[in-house]
């Protein structure tokens, strides 16, 4: 999906070749390397342009785009449209979200925007101020389970 991996800033925009990207683990997608991390007394304000895991501990403003996981340190504070395949926070989130896969609030996260995700997983202990929309997961969709063929043989007495 994504050409080249960028971080755009206002200034200026900085290119990382492709094959720099470590290699996509398909069981546990939650452990692959980060390949982009911002610290916690780092302030980044724009946009981000991914693939594979990013992980944020510092201050960020804009937007995030990435089809692999995006981790919120517990002392990161984000005021971003995100849309990531699994995003894992335990800070500050002000925004909106739409995951692929999966959004996971552990504490003590505080998000306050909407959320889009098939599946979302919430610790006790965080606080969520906004909507949330849980569409259908891709597989699941088009696939109805026929409960009875037609009235009449589900009344047939054999």
């Amino acid at each position: 999906m994504f050409g080249k991996n960028t971080v755009e800033t206002p200034e200026d925009v900085v290119s990382v070749p492709e094959d720099s990207s470590p290699p996509v683990s398909s069981t546990h997608e939650e452990s692959d390397d980060i390949i982009a991390f911002v610290g916690e007394e780092v302030i980044f304000k724009g946009t981000i342009w991914y693939q594979g895991t990013i992980r944020v501990d510092g201050r960020l403003e804009g937007a995030i785009y990435t089809d692999g996981n995006l981790i919120i340190g517990q002392k990161a504070v984000v005021t971003a449209k995100i849309e990531a395949g699994t995003v894992t926070c335990q800070g500050l989130i002000t925004g909106e979200i739409v995951a692929k896969k999966l959004v996971k609030l552990l504490s003590p996260a505080v998000f306050d925007g909407s959320i889009t995700t098939p599946l979302l997983s919430m610790e006790e202990g965080v606080m969520f101020n906004g909507s949330c929309n849980m569409p259908k997961q891709d597989e699941r969709k088009g696939k109805e389970i026929k409960l009875v063929v037609s009235v009449e043989e589900a009344v047939k007495v054999k």
